[in-house]
Formats: C-alpha cells, structure tokens, sequence
C-alpha cells in the first residue's frame, strides 16, 4: 500500500507548499488503489512531455502530495480503470500528448474532434481534417426508447455543447455529454511566457471565475519562487474572491428560477448583480476584476471612496435579499419545480470529490479556504453551508447561504484591511508550485514549473467542473426532459473550464 505520508516522506522535491515525487509504475498503482478504496481524493490528473501527474488529496489531514509518472514507452497504466473520476482527464491526456492509458474503459477523443488528423502537441496549431468520422455515443437499448440531440450550439450566449438524451417518453433513461468544442489551448499559450503574462491567460481559462484563476496561478507562482505576498494584497485578493463569489450566486439564483418560468426572481437578483460588478469597476476598475490579481500581488489598491462604495453595496443586497428568499422558499409551483429535481447522490459526490455547491448541496463539506487555508481566510471565521438533499433546491440553499458568508466576509475584510505595500517583486528563476483555491463553482487547481530564466515550462489548471459534469449525467437520469435546463442551471459548469 502506498499513501500520502510515504510521499511526504520522501526528500529531494523542489515543488512547494506540497512535494512532487517520482513514482514507479507499481506505487502509481498503489496510489490508485487507494482512489479506488475512497481513502484519497483525485485532485488533478494531467500530461506531460513523456510523464504523466497525478494530484492527490488527503481530506482528512488536508494535505496534498502530487505523483509523477516517467511514461518512456508513451503509455501509463489507467487510473479510470479503477477510478472512474478520471476518465475524461485522461482522454484529454491522449489527445494533448499521445499518452496512452492502458486499460482504460475509454479511450475516445475529448479535445479531438476527429479534426486534428494526428495528435496535436501542446499549443500546436490545429490542422483541418475536415469533418472526421462521426462521435462513437455510448449505446442505450430498450424497447421504446428514442434519442434527442441537443447542441452544440444553443440559444442565447452560452459555450457550446452537445447533450444527446436517451429517453423513454419523457423520461430521461441516459444523458451522455460531448463537450470540447472551445480548446484554446490555454497551457500551450503560457507555456514559454513570464508568470505576469501567463497569469492573464489564466485569467481567462474560465472567464467567470477570473479572479480564483488568477489566484490559483499566482500562488504557485509564488509557492514556486518563494515570494511572501504584502497582506494588503492577500485582503485585496479574498475581496474581490468574494465579490466573484457574490455576483455569480446572485446571477445563478436568479437563472435558475427563470429556467423554472418563474422570471421575477431572475429580474430582481439581476439588479443586485448588477449592483455588485458596478461596485467591482469602482473599486478595482473592472466589472469582472480582470488582471487585478498578478504574481506578487495585486495590481491595483482600493481607494476610500470606494470602499465606502462597495460597503453601500453590501448593504443594499442585505435589505432586498431577504425578501427574495422568502419569495423563493414560500412559492409553491416554484418549490414543485426544485424540490427532489435532479438528486445527486452523496456517495457519487465522495467519489468523484466534487466541490463547491454541488458538492456541499449532497453532504461534502470540501472547501478549500477551510480545508487548505490560505490568507486571507486563515484568518477569517465563516460558515460553510452544507445540505444533504443533493436536488436543485439544495443547490440554491448552498447559494443563499453563501451570498450571505461573503457578505460578511467582504465587511470583516474592509474594517480590518492592513495597511501596506500591494505587491512584492517576483525574482526570476526555476522552480515548481502547486495551489488549490475556492472559486465559486470549487476548488481550482493549479501547478506551475517555471525554468531557470523565469518563463513558464508548464502550467496546468483543474476547473472544478471536471468533477461535476459527469454528476449532471447522472442528476437528471429519472428526470423529465423539460426539468434538464433547471438541472443543468443548478449545476452551472464552466465548458471553458473543461476545454483548456
């Protein structure tokens, strides 16, 4: 049996705050074995010129150790063979470096839409093979069952995606997602660049989350070059976490009800919305506060005026949020449509250690500010909401108590922002780093190797959503098709996110 302390134990790791070890074949095995066993949590799997690394996390003790895999031969032994949370990371695997998982129970293209022609390296351009051959759907059988393709393009300005449903009536038997369709090649495009300019492509590796992208990858930055950030910074930093965190939950409460006909709520959490990403720009000089969080720091102070600004603000969604819950929670042909739609079951959640509200809306309590702490939350007290029902009601609880912790926490770190410098040098130079940061949909994480002249070797980003999606398949099994908007809202998965 090979676990976490024996990793710990080992000497010789340049990675910081948490080791990378060199692993034979037979402890990578051990090491799944343990995933399988439930005893360790798969935070990240990812590719690499000849070597494949795995991130893994000890929930209990909350420590982090990250595996690495020499694959001479081009191929690895499958961690989804015994621990099907990694299936999809390790077709993205596939198709971005031509690592074959032996063993694995999939091994159909993820990025690839059977346009590359041949395996494309990392950040190579992509040549057009034209259409390809057709997408292998896994097969669903039974008598009266029929098939309804959704996607990829949708209505509205959402990414795209394909759902194909296998129904019985309107009764969804199998859900099936193919997704994607927006590869940017986000680490090809930091590889070879200084941490300032890769951290604004981070930043926009899933753009609704740009501040918790930032964040992750700054931290390992400056893990990776031991850089001690001003506390001003770190202030400034988990404000605008929290200002990301707030305007997100405030526009998916509202989203949720309209998928659910009822609009007024929709309208009303849209004006508080708005209220927050206008407070943003007056206090960081941007709605979404993008590139405001660099390696060292942050890229702009917050002024008098705007702090009072923002404390107008949080005041202003204190005095009309209430009432929207109440309205949210005493509608009946509202709470008809959210109440026991979409379970998620626990068990399926601990599996998959899914994070952020769909992952505390079915009993797992994972919060990396809490569980990993890191400043300015640890030293900040604030509630972690968890509820055990797993359906969409308790995904917009989860929400309802977390508007209410970040406006407390937005307030706690105003009245006692420090005074101070807002960002330190970062010094060029080699290294590794590793952070896992709370955005509002999860834990992002995020390694970052840096060569000796400073510029970024590799940089690997994990949207939280890669543990999630594969729930939605499973959420809205049981479920009418009509229900599937409201489900997949609930959700609220970044495509981006899972592209790279």
């Amino acid at each position: 049996m090979v676990n976490l302390s024996d990793l710990f134990a080992r000497n010789g790791s340049t990675c910081r705050p948490w080791p990378r070890v060199t692993v034979t074949e037979a402890e990578w095995n051990g090491l799944c074995a343990e995933l399988a066993a439930g005893r360790l949590t798969l935070s990240a799997l990812f590719g690499d010129s000849g070597a494949v690394h795995m991130a893994l996390l000890e929930e209990d003790t909350g420590r982090l150790a990250l595996a690495s895999l020499p694959c001479p031969t081009g191929a690895f032994p499958s961690v989804a063979r015994h621990h099907p949370p990694a299936a999809r990371l390790e077709r993205t695997i596939r198709d971005l470096f031509g690592l074959t998982p032996v063993g694995a129970p999939d091994l159909r293209p993820w990025l690839d839409h059977a346009r590359w022609g041949v395996r494309a390296p990392l950040g190579a351009a992509i040549p057009d093979a034209g259409a390809g051959e057709a997408y292998p759907v896994l097969p669903v059988e039974g008598e009266g069952l029929h098939q309804i393709p959704v996607g990829p393009v949708h209505a509205g300005i959402i990414e795209p995606g394909h759902f194909r449903f296998s129904a019985y009536g309107e009764t969804v038997v199998r859900l099936e997602e193919r997704l994607g369709y927006v590869h940017k090649g986000t680490e090809g495009l930091m590889a070879g660049r200084m941490p300032e300019e890769a951290a604004r492509i981070a930043g926009r590796h899933s753009g609704d989350a740009t501040v918790a992208y930032a964040l992750a990858f700054c931290r390992a930055v400056e893990a990776a070059r031991g850089v001690a950030v001003p506390e001003r910074a770190h202030a400034l930093r988990g404000l605008m976490a929290e200002l990301e965190r707030l305007a997100n939950h405030l526009g998916d409460i509202g989203a949720i009800c309209n998928d659910a006909a009822f609009a007024i709520m929709l309208a009303h959490c849209g004006v508080l919305r708005e209220r927050v990403l206008r407070a943003s720009a007056r206090a960081f000089g941007h709605r979404l506060m993008m590139d405001r969080v660099v390696p060292g720091g942050v890229a702009q102070d917050i002024t008098v005026e705007a702090i009072t600004g923002v404390k107008a603000m949080v005041a202003e969604v204190r005095r009309a949020f209430p009432a929207l819950v109440r309205l949210y929670d005493e509608t009946a042909s509202l709470q008809d449509r959210t109440v026991g739609t979409g379970f998620t079951k626990p068990d399926y959640v601990r599996t998959f250690g899914t994070g952020g509200f769909v992952g505390r809306a079915s009993g797992r309590g994972f919060d990396a500010r809490r569980a990993l702490p890191y400043p300015p939350y640890d030293r900040l007290p604030f509630e972690v909401p968890v509820r055990a029902d797993g359906d969409v009601n308790a995904r917009v609880w989860v929400r309802i108590r977390e508007v209410e912790e970040s406006l407390g926490l937005i307030i706690r770190l105003l009245d006692t922002l420090p005074k101070g410098d807002i960002l330190a040098p970062v010094p060029a130079g080699g290294g590794e780093g590793v952070a896992l940061v709370e955005s509002f949909r999860g834990d992002v994480f995020a390694f970052v190797a840096l060569e000796s002249d400073g510029r970024v070797r590799r940089a690997h980003l994990r949207d939280p959503s890669w543990f999630q999606w594969p729930l939605l398949e499973t959420a809205i099994e049981g479920n009418i098709v009509a229900d599937f908007p409201l489900c997949n809202k609930s959700f609220n998965c970044s495509y981006s996110g899972v592209d790279l």
